[in-house]
């Protein structure tokens, strides 16, 4: 009877799940926050629909230890050293300054300075699946402020190892004291020394010998299997089985199946996470939100804004202009899915007071359904911020002031935003003719770097008119914006036209759907990365199936000129393409070498006395003898035993040919 409890029990959860899911799609909210208010709705503090939260409990377990081991398999040392200094400058600032802050705030207003400091890990830890799916539906993985996003969700990441360990010392479950929570450390630390030589020698070794099968279950059992392990030896080390979740996943991370491995997991993840997060929707009491509204928005707007503000310290400190910075502390300012799984372990150990508990609950639930609407609309909350004091001034930071004005005055120059890669492969260009340019760069490592390598590149953020005007945007000849920012990209756009109406613009853009605006508000050309990989695609192409050049140049000049219309046609149509002189109307032409044996019949033959051209319609290209090479040889040109033919025509062609020449039939 049991058993069909829990099964009525995960049926009603996945149907009410599945609507309100469905609900946030419509509306364009992140899934994760839905599941929270579909045990809400679902949970016996509402519809009662569930009446025992417990008895899927012991599965909501299960997502925790998945979703730590993906985590860990996501999460890369290599990764880490990559981003090694937006990951410690950004993300040591964020966490310390909002840890100390909220113990600073708690230690008036909560029972002792445990409670406080649990509850600043708390707080200060941020939503991984929800910033990242924002940021990648914007297009703005990549932009300035998206990489500082990404640097202090790594740097989190790495926080959660050691915030377990100091849990039962908060709560006063362990022993020892701070010899004891030494200890611990110093037990993690060889742990860690263990996974990361495991994951160097035993561990790939492993996993390349059961591939060798072929075998998509053995490689799923044997990553599961992998995970078991070391959570197991975790545990037997003193340590929790999510710590050794997340080193498992970080052991098969350094490994060349990681990928593999996180496809074959993520369904499981899945449906095993949801499950956790609709039984923390169930744990909310909807009548401590009503009874406390007042507080609990309170504390949403002090915690988005505080945390805000934390992250955009490092960043600032950094040498990024204030907009970057602040840009990427809104990304960050939400409460994390695991700061649920850190309270429910503090609940349970006696950490966390029932009414705290229930509070937090209700404060971190309202910060994730904010935050996609406060990514959205960061930027023209920026704008109005920026009106009433200069975001430089608020966030000041040590960025290089003598980079900005420009000495020397040019003229007929470009101005190229953004020094990437496009940026560099411009510049270089641009060189080579001897054309004028400047460079401007919101980021100051990248500036020193351009400078002391002979660039005129300069500091700042060309969406600011005293920029582009420090830069000579009155005298320029071009603009090129080669950053992956769609929101400054439509600004530098808007600023640039306003200040010379004959400025060429060219801007480069991810996706096409961005064509209209930017075209609108005065780009001349705009270049999507979408359709301008589909367009050397099929170059290429129809460029092997011997479609003349000048066609092909043609047909690629047209969709440009046309904003690329004839790639996305109205009503989903398929797209379609014109080409005079096509495939259908050219025969299929293939190239063949032919090696002439000792008792060929064409040995000692002319050209012209085989009647090759006249008698099989194929051609001979070129011949080769010995070392030698003999293009378009002439009719008079004699065969010899062991010469290699190069001849060209359709295939029935070559088979005449080669019946020809060499006395026998083609393979």
């Amino acid at each position: 009877m049991e058993q069909l409890l829990v099964l009525r029990d995960l049926a009603v959860i996945f149907a009410g799940s599945l609507l309100v899911i469905l609900a946030f799609y419509r509306l364009k909210l992140p899934a994760l926050p839905g599941f929270i208010v579909a045990g809400i709705l679902l949970g016996p503090n509402a519809l009662g629909l569930v009446s025992d939260p417990h008895r899927v409990e012991s599965l909501a377990e299960v997502g925790v230890i998945l979703l730590l081991f993906t985590i860990g398999i996501e999460f890369s040392l290599s990764r880490l050293k990559e981003m090694g200094r937006q990951v410690l400058a950004a993300g040591s600032a964020q966490m310390a300054f909002t840890v100390v802050a909220t113990l600073a705030v708690g230690l008036a207003f909560l029972p002792g300075w445990r409670v406080a400091l649990f509850l600043g890990f708390l707080i200060a830890l941020s939503s991984t699946a929800i910033v990242l799916k924002v940021l990648t539906d914007k297009g703005e993985i990549d932009a300035p402020h998206g990489r500082l996003a990404t640097g202090v969700l790594i740097f989190q990441d790495l926080c959660v190892v050691p915030i377990m360990l100091v849990l039962p010392f908060l709560a006063g479950k362990a022993e020892g004291g701070a010899l004891g929570l030494a200890l611990a450390l110093g037990k993690a630390a060889l742990v860690v020394v263990g996974v990361v030589v495991a994951a160097r020698t035993v561990v790939p070794r492993a996993l390349r010998v059961i591939l060798k099968t072929k075998s998509r279950e053995l490689f799923l059992i044997a990553v599961i299997l992998i995970g078991t392990l070391t959570a197991l030896g975790t545990a037997a080390a003193g340590a929790s089985l999510a710590l050794g979740a997340f080193l498992a996943g970080l052991i098969i991370s350094e490994s060349d199946y990681a990928n593999q491995a996180l496809a074959e997991l993520m369904p499981f993840r899945d449906i095993f996470i949801s499950l956790f997060f609709v039984a923390v929707g169930m744990l909310v009491q909807l009548g401590t939100m009503r009874d406390h509204w007042i507080l609990t928005l309170l504390a949403v707007a002090i915690i988005m804004g505080g945390k805000t503000l934390s992250a955009a310290v490092g960043p600032a400190l950094m040498g990024y202009s204030g907009r970057v910075a602040l840009l990427a502390g809104v990304a960050v300012s939400q409460i994390g899915e695991f700061s649920f799984v850190l309270a429910k372990e503090g609940r349970v150990a006696g950490l966390l007071p029932e009414l705290l508990y229930q509070q937090f609950l209700g404060v971190a639930v309202i910060t994730m359904l904010v935050t996609p609407f406060l990514m959205q609309g960061g930027p023209a909350i920026l704008d109005t911020l920026e009106k009433l004091m200069p975001l430089d001034r608020l966030l000041p930071g040590f960025r290089p002031r003598d980079f900005a004005p420009v000495q020397d005055p040019v003229t007929n120059h470009v101005i190229i935003a953004g020094y990437g890669l496009n940026g560099r492969n411009l510049a270089a260009a641009l060189r080579s003719i001897n054309a004028p340019y400047l460079i401007v760069e919101l980021n100051a490592q990248t500036v020193r770097k351009a400078r002391s390598e002979g660039e005129p590149a300069f500091y700042g953020d060309a969406t600011r008119d005293e920029i582009l005007h420090a830069l000579g945007i009155d005298r320029a000849r071009l603009l090129v914006i080669a950053i992956s920012d769609p929101s400054a990209t439509r600004r530098m756009v808007r600023v640039a036209r306003d200040h010379n109406a004959k400025l060429h613009i060219i801007a480069r853009t991810r996706y096409v759907v961005e064509i209209p605006e930017l075209t609108r508000l005065g780009a001349n050309v705009v270049i999507p990365e979408e359709f301008e990989t589909s367009i050397e695609i099929f170059a290429q192409v129809l460029a092997h199936y011997t479609v003349a050049r000048d066609e092909i140049d043609r047909l690629v000049g047209e969709i440009r000129a046309s904003h690329y219309q004839a790639l996305r046609p109205e009503g989903g149509a398929r797209p379609r393409l014109t080409l005079t002189g096509t495939l259908g109307a050219m025969p299929q032409m293939h190239v063949e070498r032919i090696v002439l044996g000792q008792n060929a019949p064409a040995v000692g033959q002319t050209l012209a006395e085989t009647g090759l051209r006249s008698r099989t319609g194929a051609l001979v290209l070129a011949v080769r003898r010995g070392e030698s090479d003999l293009a378009t040889p002439e009719a008079t040109f004699q065969l010899a035993a062991g010469d290699v033919l190069v001849v060209v025509g359709q295939p029935q062609q070559l088979k005449g040919a080669y019946r020809l020449l060499t006395g026998a039939e083609h393979a």
